[in-house]
C-alpha cells in the first residue's frame, strides 16, 4: 500500500528515505480524507458512486479478468475494440468500423485517432500518450504470450492465426483466424481484451496489477487493498451523450470490501452505497416476496432492477467412461441422468429458494436472450416424478438398496438448493448425500474429474450460444468440458457451426447440439439467472444488462 500510494502521489518512487515517509504520511491523511469523506454521499457536491465488492478485487490487470469483481473494475479504466450495447449487438468502442474479407477468415479495425492513455509515471512527463493500433496488437499478443500466464490465453486458442495480431498503420489494426469464428467480434468486448500501453507494464512488472492505466471513462487514484478502491473520472475521456457533453458524469467511483453481506446491506439501507448486486439469502425475505416483487415496506425506499442474465445454474454429472470409478456409479446409466432431471421440481426451488429471482431451466443449457432462440425451442425436462420412477426401473435399479449412495458436491451459498434437489431424488428412490466444499477444492475436483455430481454455473462469456456449446466439445479440456461429454455427432454439429457463415443455420446447429446434450444429460440445468440490483433512489440512469456487467458512464447521481 505504501509504495502505490507515494508513486501516486508524488509520481515516482526515486526519493530518499525522509522525503519517503514524508510523503507516505502525506498519502496516508489523503486516504484517511478521501475515506472519510466517502461514509456518506450528502457531505459533498461530488458525484461519488458507492458499491462493496464482498469477494475484493485481486488485480487491476485485465489479463486476469476472470471474475466478475475484477471485470466490474477494469470496465471502468479500460476499453476494448468493440462493445456489448444493451441488446446485445456488437457495438463500435476504440474501433470506429470494420472490414471482413470474403472467407470471413480476416478482420480490419479501423480504429479511433483521439484517444488518449491516463497519466502515467512511466510515460515522459507522465503525461498520457494517444492510443494506436500497435498497442492492440500489443495488448492482445500479450493475451497469448505464456510469459504473461493470462487467465485468458484460452480465448484464442486454435483461433487466432500465428502472427495474426498485426498494427497496419496506427489507425489500422488487423486480426487473421484460422478458420472463420463467428463470435470473435464477442470475444473481442471481453474484458481480457482490454488495451493497455507497453510502457506502463514494462515500468511495473507484476506490479501493473496495482498501477493500471487504460483509456477508460475513469482513472486510478488509490487503493488500500481489503478497505477501499477509489477511481476518479477520466478529464480526456473520448466518448460523448447525445448532447455532445463528456462522459461519464460522475466524478469518482469507491468501492469498499466489507467481507459481510449483512454488513454489505445495513450499508445500504444506511444511504452508504449506491447499489448492491444480488440479494443475500439471509435477508431476500425480508426484501422480496415469493413472486420477486418488493415488499411494500420497501417500495419507496429503494429501486428493484431485474434483467435476464446470461447465466445457467446447474448440476454437472461426470460421464467420462474410461473414469474407472466411474463404473461403479449409477450415474453412468443415461436413463438414470435423465431420471434425475424429471425428479426435480424447478418452479417451486425457484419460487421458495430464490423468490422467483431466475427462471426455471426446462429447455436445453442456452439461456433466454440469444438470437439463436434455443431457450424457445430445445425440450428439456418438466417435473415428473412418475417419468423419473420409470425410468429408474428401466435402469435396473428399482429398489433403494440396489443403488450406491450418489455424492453431491456444492459450495456453502448453494447447500440449501442441493438439500432441495437430494430430497426431490429421495421421493423417487435416489439416495444423495450433499457434501459442502470450498469453491477452491469443488473446481480443482471437477477441473481433474474427481466429481462425479457437483454445482455449477456457467456464464456468458459473449452473447452466442457457441459459448455454450463449448463446455461439451470433446476436444476441449475442463475447463469448459467439466463433465467429460463426447458425443461424436455433437462435435460434428459443433465443428460445421465454426465453418457457417449463415446465422440461421449456424442457430439451427446450435439447438440441434442443446437438444443431444440435454437428451443425453450430463447436466441438470436448474434454472436461467436473472441480475438483480438494489437501488438508491438517488442513483439515475443506472440499467442492469444481460451481461451484467457495471455501466457506470451515463449514471448520475441527485
Amino acid at each position: 500500500m505504501a509504495k502505490d500510494i507515494i508513486s501516486y502521489c508524488s509520481g515516482t518512487t526515486a526519493v530518499n528515505t525522509d522525503k519517503r515517509l514524508m510523503r507516505l504520511w502525506s498519502c496516508i491523511v489523503l486516504a484517511s480524507l478521501w475515506l472519510s469523506a466517502c461514509q456518506n454521499a450528502s457531505t459533498s457536491d461530488k458525484q461519488v458512486f458507492y458499491y462493496n465488492e464482498a469477494t475484493g478485487i485481486a488485480t487491476l490487470d485485465p489479463a486476469f479478468a476472470k471474475n466478475q469483481s475484477i471485470m466490474w473494475a477494469t470496465h471502468q479504466l479500460y476499453n476494448t475494440l468493440v462493445e456489448i450495447d444493451s441488446g446485445l449487438n456488437i457495438a463500435p468502442s476504440l474501433a470506429t468500423r470494420w472490414d471482413i474479407s470474403a472467407d470471413r477468415r480476416t478482420y480490419t479495425f479501423h480504429i479511433r485517432p483521439d484517444i488518449c492513455f491516463h497519466n502515467s509515471v512511466a510515460f515522459p512527463g507522465g503525461k498520457g500518450r494517444r492510443m494506436t493500433a500497435h498497442d492492440i496488437a500489443y495488448s492482445l499478443q500479450r493475451i497469448v504470450d505464456k510469459t504473461t500466464a493470462s487467465s485468458g490465453a484460452w480465448i484464442f486458442n486454435n483461433r487466432v492465426a500465428p502472427d495474426g495480431f498485426k498494427a497496419i498503420d496506427d489507425t489500422t489494426f488487423q486480426l487473421m483466424l484460422l478458420r472463420p469464428f463467428h463470435p470473435i467480434l464477442g470475444i473481442l468486448s471481453m474484458q481480457y481484451c482490454s488495451i493497455v500501453p507497453h510502457e506502463v507494464v514494462e515500468y511495473y512488472g507484476k506490479e501493473f496489477r496495482r498501477h493500471p492505466c487504460g483509456t477508460g471513462p475513469f482513472q486510478y487514484k488509490f487503493w488500500v487493498e481489503g478497505q477501499s478502491l477509489v477511481l476518479e473520472k477520466n478529464p480526456r475521456y473520448w466518448e460523448k451523450d447525445s448532447s455532445g457533453k463528456a462522459l461519464p458524469y460522475l466524478d469518482a467511483v469507491h468501492i469498499s470490501f466489507y467481507d459481510n453481506k449483512a454488513t454489505e446491506f445495513l450499508q445500504f439501507r444506511q444511504g452508504r452505497l449506491s447499489f448492491i448486486n444480488d440479494i443475500d439469502a439471509s435477508f431476500k425475505d425480508e426484501v422480496l416476496t415469493k413472486k420477486g416483487a418488493l415488499r411494500e415496506q420497501w417500495q419507496h425506499k429503494i429501486i428493484l432492477h431485474k434483467h435476464a442474465y446470461l447465466n445457467t445454474e446447474y448440476f454437472g454429472i461426470l460421464t467420462d467412461e474410461k473414469n474407472t470409478l466411474l463404473q461403479k456409479s449409477p450415474l453412468r446409466s443415461k436413463a438414470v441422468r435423465q431420471a434425475i432431471n424429471y425428479a426435480i421440481d424447478r418452479r417451486k426451488l425457484v419460487m421458495y429458494l430464490r423468490n422467483s429471482i431466475g427462471i426455471p431451466a426446462e429447455a436445453g443449457i442456452v439461456p433466454g436472450g440469444l438470437p439463436s432462440r434455443n431457450e424457445q425451442l430445445v425440450k428439456g425436462y418438466p417435473y415428473n416424478p412418475a417419468k423419473a420412477r420409470e425410468l429408474i426401473e428401466q435402469a435396473g435399479l428399482r429398489y433403494a438398496a440396489q443403488w450406491p449412495m450418489v455424492k453431491l458436491l456444492t459450495i456453502p451459498v448453494y447447500a440449501d438448493m442441493a438439500s432441495f434437489v437430494a430430497r426431490e431424488l429421495e421421493e423417487v428412490g435416489i439416495k444423495v448425500q450433499v457434501e459442502v466444499v470450498q469453491k477452491s477444492l469443488l473446481l480443482e475436483l471437477t477441473a481433474h474429474s474427481n466429481a462425479f455430481f457437483f454445482r455449477a454455473s456457467w456464464i456468458g462469456d459473449y452473447p452466442d450460444a457457441e459459448n455454450y456449446m463449448a463446455m461439451f466439445y470433446s476436444k476441449n479440456p475442463a475447463p469448459p468440458n467439466y463433465t467429460r461429454y463426447n458425443n461424436p455427432q455433437f462435435d460434428r454439429l459443433y465443428e460445421q457451426a465454426l465453418e457457417q457463415t449463415n446465422d440461421s443455420l449456424r442457430y439451427d446447429l446450435y439447438r440441434k447440439m442443446d437438444q443431444l446434450v440435454i437428451d443425453d444429460a450430463p447436466v441438470v440445468p436448474l434454472f436461467y439467472d436473472m441480475v438483480i440490483h438494489l437501488v438508491n433512489p438517488s442513483v439515475h440512469h443506472m440499467q442492469a444488462n444481460a451481461l451484467n456487467l457495471l455501466e457506470l458512464r451515463n449514471v448520475t447521481i441527485q
